[in-house]
């Protein structure tokens, strides 16, 4: 049963593998490196979500944004509100911010490592596999996370959504696609605000369709001249293609971003992208991630149980439900969250829109 692991183990057991790799470590370094929310900076790791000292959930304590009373200053001696000369000192309010832990884990038996680790770096094969299997799990929960701020424009940040989607089974065109136009239009939600808006989250069928249209700039470092060069507008000599960007933005694709049910049976699908400054979407740790492994005799089988405790979080955000540890379900229910300041001071945005890539109707 442990002849994959032979040539690299010498036949040893599975724990031993995993102890004398330190594998804990060796797979939390590929998660940073293997996801593209944390290479892009959508997803910036904080130590104020760090819940070490154990909980459900984390507090994050806040001043509240300034809103002063202006006072007429002149020179008599009864000028300003306090009718006697001077200023009258205004107070600055307090807020808690409150970010929920979720606690998740999953485990494979032998035969299924074994899947994994085929191949001539078994160990290479294990860190990369369960990596990306976190990444992804955890790019569910941060989805569901924002479907339940959002809320279908019933969430506490519902009025920084717009839907700029057909609402037909057919017709879609440039208007109800992701463009410079479209865009611009979700950045106006914010105001002025609008223009920090560095990082775009979309669906590969919305980020394709830029691709497939020229649109995607990517910056590379092969480039001889350096600097940046069009895809698809005679881009010759782009071998190493990294962050792309679109519209002052970095671009991260995830096929897990939301492809939504239309309103009505029978029309376009939809989908959600996302606009955001770097550091509104915070993540903490309140364990690091834990891999152990052990033989059980009876059932003549290595096992390997994988579990972390972490935390997503938009800054100006609250959990207020009275629950923890929510399921990805629950993270998604808009009734389950809030706000503690002026949405419009929270950097994030919901776009929904059509792709001529995928015109399926549901």
């Amino acid at each position: 049963m442990a002849a994959p692991f032979k040539n690299y183990s010498g036949g040893v057991l599975l724990a031993d593998i995993v102890k004398r790799n330190n594998l804990s470590t060796y797979v939390s370094e590929a998660i940073k490196e293997r996801s593209a929310f944390i290479k892009s900076g959508a997803v910036v790791r904080s130590a104020l979500l760090d819940a070490t000292e154990g909980g459900t959930r984390i507090q994050v304590p806040e001043f509240n944004p300034i809103a002063p009373t202006e006072e007429i200053l002149d020179g008599t001696a009864t000028w300003g509100t306090s009718n006697n000369g001077y200023l009258t000192p205004q107070k600055i309010g307090t807020g808690t911010q409150i970010a929920t832990i979720c606690h998740r884990g999953f485990a494979y038996a032998v035969d299924d490592v074994a899947v994994l680790a085929a191949g001539e770096d078994p160990m290479g094969h294990i860190r990369n596999q369960i990596a990306d299997a976190i990444n992804k799990l955890n790019s569910a929960r941060l989805l569901s996370l924002l479907d339940g701020l959002f809320g279908s424009t019933f969430g506490p940040l519902g009025a920084n959504a717009l839907d700029l989607s057909k609402g037909a089974a057919s017709g879609a065109d440039e208007t109800n696609f992701l463009t410079a136009s479209t865009v611009a239009r979700a950045r106006n939600l914010l105001g002025e605000r609008g223009d920090e808006l560095d990082t775009l989250i979309v669906h590969p069928s919305v980020g394709f369709y830029l691709y497939q249209t020229g649109l995607l700039t990517f910056s590379t470092s092969s480039l001889v001249s350096g600097g940046a060069v069009t895809w698809g507008g005679g881009g010759a000599g782009v071998d190493a293609k990294s962050i792309g960007t679109f519209a002052g933005m970095n671009v991260v694709m995830d096929s897990q971003v939301n492809a939504v049910q239309p309103g009505s049976s029978g029309h376009q699908i939809e989908f959600y992208c996302y606009l955001t400054k770097g550091g509104t979407i915070l993540e903490g740790v309140q364990q690091d991630l834990r891999i152990e492994a052990d033989r059980n005799i009876l059932s003549k089988q290595d096992v390997l149980s994988v579990d972390y405790h972490t935390a997503y979080h938009v800054m100006g955000t609250k959990w207020v439900d009275a629950g923890d540890n929510p399921t990805n379900s629950n993270l998604g229910a808009h009734a389950k969250w809030g706000a503690t300041y002026d949405i419009d001071l929270i950097p994030l945005v919901q776009l929904t829109v059509n792709s001529p890539l995928d015109t399926s109707t549901l």
